[in-house]
């Protein structure tokens, strides 16, 4: 197979880091998650962002692990970091000083403006469901942009949040500017099924893209609003040869955070 054949069998979380990773541009500083959001790190500073400063919640700046880190206190981040600082650092002398280019968001519930809801499913004071909480999620919105990666399900990507516990666009376009929120807002929502972005005039979600074998209908139908659909809808380019060996025999060898596709 040569490096730039497009290969036929890749798995859903392939497709969402690959196209996670073409979000990053080189030089930038990303604030990093464990789980797919790193793979996708690794794999853009292996092909395209080699200078791109990784930094973790546990205050590890500039890492370079020799092996995949299985949690933010994993000792491996410190192999080859820049730094290493407490979380007080992180969150004031970087995030909140607007000096992250891209963080990476996820939660169980995401509305039409990227809101993202980690805290509870149903009323506040009496809910169906409660979640593990903010952490350091609501600081993570205040990166210049936001990537949120998650499964395209009705039940998550719903209207509205029952609980903004990481405020998107919040209601509009200009509705952070006006509360005074810091960072610029999610720019994409990379999903299983496509790529949603943000209309800059509405601060609405839209359909950007469909991965391979997937019809807009099928999304629209695995959306908790009408969702709207870009003009130039597009297929979202699948993950080349090179990508998926660095993905299963450098990144994730293991198949730790990645599920290889049957048959």
């Amino acid at each position: 197979m040569q490096q730039n054949e497009k290969p036929s069998e890749y798995s859903p979380q392939e497709i969402m880091v690959a196209s996670a990773a073409k979000e990053i541009h080189n030089r930038e500083v990303v604030f990093v998650g464990i789980g797919l959001p790193v793979l996708a790190c690794l794999l853009a500073q292996r092909l395209h962002a080699p200078d791109m400063v990784m930094v973790y919640e546990a205050g590890v700046i500039g890492a370079r692990p020799a092996r995949l880190a299985l949690s933010i206190g994993d000792p491996t981040l410190a192999s080859d970091s820049t730094m290493i600082v407490d979380f007080h650092d992180v969150f004031a002398l970087l995030l909140q000083r607007g000096l992250v280019d891209a963080s990476f968001l996820g939660g169980a519930q995401v509305d039409k403006y990227g809101n993202v809801n980690s805290t509870v499913i149903g009323p506040y004071e009496t809910p169906k469901v409660r979640l593990p909480g903010s952490g350091g999620a609501c600081d993570l919105a205040m990166a210049k942009r936001g990537l949120i990666i998650m499964p395209h399900e009705k039940r998550r990507l719903v209207e509205k949040v029952d609980f903004v516990t990481s405020p998107g666009h919040m209601g509009g376009p200009e509705a952070r500017k006006k509360r005074g929120t810091l960072g610029g807002g999610p720019s994409a929502v990379i999903t299983t099924l496509g790529i949603l972005r943000f209309d800059k005039d509405t601060g609405e979600m839209y359909l950007d893209s469909c991965h391979p074998g997937v019809s807009v209908e099928e999304v629209r139908q695995n959306t908790g609003w009408d969702l709207k659909v870009s003009p130039t809808i597009r297929q979202t380019e699948p993950p080349t040869a090179e990508e998926l060996r660095l993905l299963r025999e450098q990144i994730d060898p293991r198949g730790i955070f990645l599920k290889r596709p049957v048959g």
